[in-house]
């Protein structure tokens, strides 16, 4: 029997990112009905009062309004929200790490990335100090620090990526994938294009360097390290040294009411002489005998230990967020965990790929508005406000 006709706009979104058999999608989350029995609101600075809690909302500005994320609601807090999600070991396979998020607050300073957990965790306690397999997403603080993260654990020990990749800072909503493969290469990915790529071996120090300095090794004696020598073709001219530092001055005037009686014999006062150039040196020419820089040479270290699981991380058992925001506003939505590349490229453009465009001409027509109602201020004193304020728009949402 053939489906309701209404039913074809669902079922073509289902169908267009369906995985392959081969594929296997760990965790995916949109935010629909019963979002709120997958994950848990940690008590993580409660006791402080700095906890702040997550809204369920498509934000200000949107593509469809009922396409909701969850959004951190209250400037100067941290938040902390996590999921169970199945099992996870990746070895001899794929890891992609995928989310979108957007910053509708103009964001200063705070975090809009993510954690992947193994082991057991206590999400209703689970905050900073939790251990984490992975964290990776943007990072935003002032000028200096607009950064993604891509922190991977080995070995007990939590690693950070040696590259710098800039995130985005505007508005608007945008997707990150990172992107693990068994042959120890990756990629960063910012609205499905890459931003960065290599090799976990060279990007992070995971390992200890194959390489190392041999301490015991000295300089030859006979080693020549200098670059020019004085040119011993080069004499110092006669008369050289009897060129005087300063000489009087010819300009100078005696002054009227000098007296040579009572003053003594006038005479002019020195000045630097423009001939005098120091003491003499000769000139400096390359040494045909330089052998460069001494350095010690490299011996392979006795530490260093290939690692064909280099990649491998502890069974992958948590999702979570936690964030430290001076201003509130971030929308995280459209959260993927899979081993399979094409099918989060696949995932981003149905989902993110739908709403970009729409977002953009809302968040555009809201701006204008702004400026607009904002000129009608400047130039009218006794005119009443009634600008767009990001705190007073009284959207949908409902609270964790």
């Amino acid at each position: 029997m053939a489906a309701p006709p209404a039913l074809f706009p669902a079922l073509l979104l289902v169908l267009s990112v369906v995985c392959l058999a081969a594929c296997e999608v760990i965790f995916q989350e949109r935010f629909d009905d019963g979002w709120e029995s997958r994950w848990i609101q940690s008590n993580w600075k409660k006791s402080q009062g700095l906890n702040g809690n997550f809204v369920h909302t498509p934000g200000k500005w949107y593509g469809d309004e009922n396409d909701k994320g969850i959004q951190t609601s209250t400037d100067s807090r941290y938040y902390a929200i996590s999921a169970q999600i199945p099992e996870f070991n990746n070895k001899g396979k794929t890891l992609v790490l995928q989310y979108q998020v957007k910053h509708e607050q103009n964001i200063e300073c705070g975090g809009g990335y993510v954690k992947l957990m193994s082991g057991q965790v206590d999400q209703k306690t689970f905050g900073g100090d939790t251990p984490y397999s992975i964290m990776f997403g943007p990072d935003i603080c002032g000028s200096q620090t607009k950064k993604i993260h891509a922190i991977i654990l080995y070995k007990s020990k939590n690693h950070q990526m040696k590259k710098t990749v800039e995130c985005e800072t505007d508005k608007l909503s945008h997707v990150y994938t990172f992107i693990i493969r068994p042959d120890a290469t990756y990629s960063i990915l910012v609205d499905n294009k890459e931003k960065e790529s290599g090799s976990l071996y060279k990007d992070w120090d995971l390992l200890p360097p194959r390489k190392i300095k041999d301490l015991s090794a000295k300089k030859p004696e006979d080693w020549d390290d200098n670059e020019f020598i004085p040119d011993p073709e080069d004499h110092k001219p006669e008369g050289y040294d009897s060129i005087p530092k300063e000489i009087p001055d010819l300009d100078a005037k005696k002054p009227e009411e000098w007296d040579d009686e009572s003053d003594g014999e006038w005479e002019a006062p020195l000045i630097p002489n423009p001939e005098f150039k120091g003491p003499w040196t000769p000139k400096e020419i390359k040494n045909p005998n330089y052998n460069g820089k001494w350095k010690a040479p490299l011996i392979s270290n006795p530490e260093f230990e290939e690692d064909p699981d280099l990649y491998v991380l502890p069974p992958l058992k948590y999702f979570g967020m936690e964030l430290w925001q001076v201003k509130a506003g971030s929308v995280f939505d459209n959260i993927l965990v899979t081993d399979d590349p094409e099918y989060a490229k696949k995932f981003a453009e149905e989902t993110w790929g739908n709403i970009k465009e729409g977002e953009k001409e809302m968040f555009d027509e809201l701006e204008n508005k702004n400026r607009e109602e904002q000129k009608i201020d400047d130039n009218d004193p006794n005119e009443e406000k009634d600008d767009y304020d990001e705190d007073d728009d009284d959207d949908d949402h409902d609270e964790l």
